[in-house]
């Protein structure tokens, strides 16, 4: 017996019976042998990590545009909190931790430079909306690996897909994903937010403290905890009434105080020139795409190809690049 069929047989006899069992995956796009020392979750989340849009997730906006300190959420960071929260909802329901890790790794890959706002920016130049969960879809099928993907397992990709947006995910793994992204920007964003001078602890309604707590790590236990009681020894995910609208309420807290704060979003005008003006320069231009996104034009279509392009850049190269093309040598906008 391999490592791989020992781990199979464990998850058999220690898992809940509704859970994602890897043995029982609906498998990969192109069929490949399996690893002797991991199982296929394992496997995905191993390629989703060493990938090189996992990478670039560290020099991608989460809220606050280049912002004064070191101890800022990044998309990386952000990503590693969801996939921690998830893996202790789905071990505490006998749940597949690996299922769970590999699709929170994935979850963010497809978002583009400045945040929502670089989004927002392609949404208008493209004239058809951008959602970062299908282009973090794209990335792991199409975009990785020069064009052939990573060739993720079915559960893994629809995790990853209906994190957000309207379709909901096949599995309990999936679903924890879903609510662990939300969990963890709205707690982390109250944190930069106080760290950037925006938001106090006594702003936060006491009708959302007195059920969440006062404090981050209160109302992150306090809703990963109420989860877990709830959905317990059940094929389904979900929170008390009273736990769940006070999530709800936070939330619309957040976009109320923060998410439109002028100081949060003060710099998301010229965020969205750059991704647009790059998105034009390389329309017109497609000779000067990569070698790699000009051998897709035939395929993909010169739109596609360019949105790919712009989408995965990094902040800072995302403003490099734009400097390069308009700013003239003897100046500078940094």
């Amino acid at each position: 017996m391999t490592v791989r069929e020992r781990l199979e047989e464990t998850e058999k006899s220690l898992l809940a019976p509704y859970a994602a069992l890897s043995a029982d995956s609906r498998g990969r796009n192109r069929p490949e042998p399996e690893a002797d020392d991991r199982t296929c979750y394992q496997r995905d989340a191993d390629r989703i990590l060493h990938s090189r849009s996992f990478r670039r997730l560290m020099h991608k906006t989460q809220v606050f545009l280049q912002p004064e300190g070191d101890h800022y959420r990044t998309r990386m960071t952000h990503t590693l909190e969801v996939a921690r929260i998830a893996r202790t909802i789905a071990r505490a329901l006998r749940l597949n931790e690996d299922l769970a890790e590999a699709a929170a790794m994935g979850h963010d890959l497809g978002h583009t430079p400045f945040g929502h706002a670089g989004e927002a920016a392609l949404s208008e130049v493209m004239g058809v909306d951008f959602h970062h969960n299908e282009q973090s879809l794209r990335v792991v099928d199409k975009l990785e690996k020069d064009g052939h993907g990573l060739n993720l397992t079915y559960e893994v990709r629809r995790g990853i897909l209906c994190h957000s947006g309207p379709e909901v995910a096949e599995t309990l793994e999936g679903q924890i994903v879903r609510i662990a992204d939300r969990i963890a920007y709205i707690n982390h964003d109250i944190d930069d937010a106080m760290r950037a001078g925006i938001l106090k602890n006594e702003d936060i309604p006491t009708e959302i403290s007195d059920v969440l707590g006062c404090k981050h790590s209160q109302r992150i236990n306090s809703m990963v905890s109420d989860l877990i009681r709830t959905s317990a020894g059940k094929a389904e995910i979900s929170m008390t009434p009273e736990v769940a609208d006070a999530m709800l309420k936070l939330r619309s807290f957040m976009f109320e105080r923060v998410y439109r704060n002028p100081v949060a979003k003060g710099e998301e005008s010229k965020a969205r020139l750059i991704i647009q003006e790059l998105y034009r320069y390389y329309s017109a231009h497609p000779e000067k795409l990569p070698q790699d996104f000009q051998t897709q034009l035939d395929f993909e279509g010169m739109p596609r190809i360019v949105c790919d392009y712009v989408a995965g850049m990094t902040d800072k190269y995302a403003i490099y690049k734009f400097e390069e093309i308009y700013i003239p040598t003897a100046w500078s906008i940094r």
